[in-house]
């Protein structure tokens, strides 16, 4: 179960289809779909999150809590909405652009994609850009 929650004016439309869109990244991916809760916010609640758990005192567009247990996928994604719109502007992208590759940034971290490494982060881009493709793949 995808579920969309929100901490800020930030409203997703058409939760069904980035919902379906979700499972399909979970599916291709050879996992099962869990729950999976999905948390719209600010910079400042993003922040405050980083600092009590991760004890990192910086701003960030995504902070996911990883709860997946062998191929069930399961966890919390929290999403500054403000860090997507200013990384969608440096990068020259529109927002729904970003998000959604955000969206499949943290699908991705519990399917076992890591980013620390640049070989990582170049994987971890490829497989973003395929999920993003995957979006408009109408399903049979």
């Amino acid at each position: 179960m995808i579920t969309f929650n929100y901490e800020n004016d930030f409203i997703l439309e058409d939760e069904v289809v980035y919902e379906d869109w979700i499972s399909r990244i979970i599916s291709s991916e050879d996992y099962t779909n869990g729950e999976v809760n999905f948390i719209f916010c600010d910079d400042e609640y993003l922040l405050k999150i980083n600092i009590a758990y991760l004890n990192h005192d910086t701003y960030t567009d995504i902070i996911s809590f990883d709860y997946t247990v062998g191929n069930l996928i399961q966890g919390d994604i929290y999403i500054s909405t403000e860090r997507v719109a200013e990384n969608a502007a440096t990068f020259h992208v529109d927002f729904d652009n970003e998000l959604k590759r955000v969206l499949a940034h943290g699908i991705l971290h519990y399917c076992g994609y890591k980013d620390k490494s640049e070989a990582e982060s170049q994987l971890m881009r490829i497989k973003e850009d395929e999920k993003i493709a995957l979006f408009h793949v109408e399903q049979q």
